[in-house]
């Protein structure tokens, strides 16, 4: 759908004039390709849009851009340089206190530790806890979603099964709209596996 939509933004954008959104369509683009395994075109596609919305003085982008850059980086198995991105874009979120995606930050973090040659379960764990309360804090359901789901992963992978059926039951609970959405449909899944 991320793929699609940058599609159609791409000669939207370059029609009306809008070039700051044909480089955002590019970024987004790419970022699809490289989650869907499209190696390194999907990422020099995703690293284009990116550089080019940081030039055209959109500096507030570039934390985000990282983490997108991040993503599909450890999606390809490239985990030293996801960490190494996520690092720079939590260092620019928190110095300018742009909370609103440092817990994504952090949730992706935990991902790329257990990816590592040697999971780093501890510091994954702590990096779920980490995302979890800031999303409790900011009062920002889905990203607690998100983490919630992660850690409780996490437990089942670990045979906590109880402690993780425990964590996630009260989040996926709330809601009341958007059940075909991937986050609510996983939470769902998981919470039956658990059972």
């Amino acid at each position: 759908m991320v793929q699609a939509l940058g599609e159609a933004l791409l000669p939207l954008a370059t029609a009306q004039g809008f070039p700051l959104d044909r480089t955002r369509g590019m970024g987004l683009r790419g970022w699809a390709r490289a989650m869907q395994g499209q190696d390194e075109v999907g990422l020099a596609q995703l690293r284009q849009g990116m550089t080019a919305v940081v030039a055209m003085g959109q500096e507030v982008s570039r934390p985000f851009g990282r983490i997108l850059l991040a993503a599909g980086a450890g999606h390809l198995g490239q985990v030293d340089e996801g960490l190494r991105l996520l690092a720079e874009a939590r260092t620019a979120l928190e110095a300018n206190t742009q909370g609103d995606r440092l817990e994504e930050a952090y949730r992706l973090q935990g991902e790329l530790l257990l990816r590592q040659t040697t999971p780093d379960v501890a510091q994954a764990e702590a990096c779920f806890q980490q995302a979890l309360t800031m999303a409790r804090q900011q009062r920002a359901k889905s990203w607690e979603l998100r983490a919630t789901m992660r850690l409780s992963r996490l437990g089942q992978q670990q045979g906590k099964r109880a402690e993780a059926r425990e964590v996630l039951a009260p989040i996926s609970g709330w809601c009341t709209e958007g059940f075909d959405t991937a986050d609510l449909q996983g939470a769902k899944v998981l919470l039956e596996a658990l059972a």
